[in-house]
This record gives structure tokens, C-alpha cells and sequence, in this order.
């Protein structure tokens, strides 16, 4: 198991973005936040990963790249890798 923290490329002013994050940290699971407001040469990266030119992209480092992920959908993701931590 690889328990590197994924990946949240997204912007502040994106809704989901903040759904996304905020459900992390309610999870208590560690990401890295790629603000691609403050970071744009990094939205090509994000594009290239999901294949979309939308947000979040969460990129997992087992290789799984969620695009625009459901709370369920991203949650059962964080859990299916044991990201989420004992008692959440």
C-alpha cells in the first residue's frame, strides 16, 4: 500500500474544489493542495492526469485520477487505500 497523500489540483473560487477538500479534511486525511490560481503552469499537469479541462482533479499516487469526484465517490476512494485514519 502506498499511503502518500493524494493530490487536489483546484482553484479557491471552484465550489466543488472547496466540497472536495473540505471532505478530506473532515476525514482527516492529508492531500497537498495545488492552487492553480496560484500555480498556472500546473493546470496543463491536472489536464493531462484526468484528461478534462475541469475541476478538482485528485490524483492518488497508486495512479487513480478522480475528475470532479462525488463526496461518496471520493470518500470510498480515500477508504479503499486506507488514507482515512482509525476511528474516522
Amino acid at each position: 500500500m502506498n499511503d502518500s497523500p493524494p493530490v487536489v489540483y483546484g482553484a479557491e473560487w471552484c465550489k466543488d474544489c472547496r466540497r472536495s477538500k473540505q471532505l478530506l479534511t473532515r476525514l482527516g486525511v492529508e492531500h497537498i493542495d495545488v492552487d492553480l490560481e496560484a500555480e498556472p503552469d500546473r493546470a496543463t499537469e491536472a489536464e493531462t492526469l484526468s484528461g478534462r479541462k475541469r475541476i478538482p482533479v485528485v490524483h492518488f499516487a497508486d495512479g487513480l485520477v478522480l475528475s470532479e469526484p462525488s463526496d461518496d465517490e471520493l470518500e470510498r476512494a480515500v477508504r479503499e487505500r486506507g488514507l482515512v485514519p482509525e476511528g474516522s
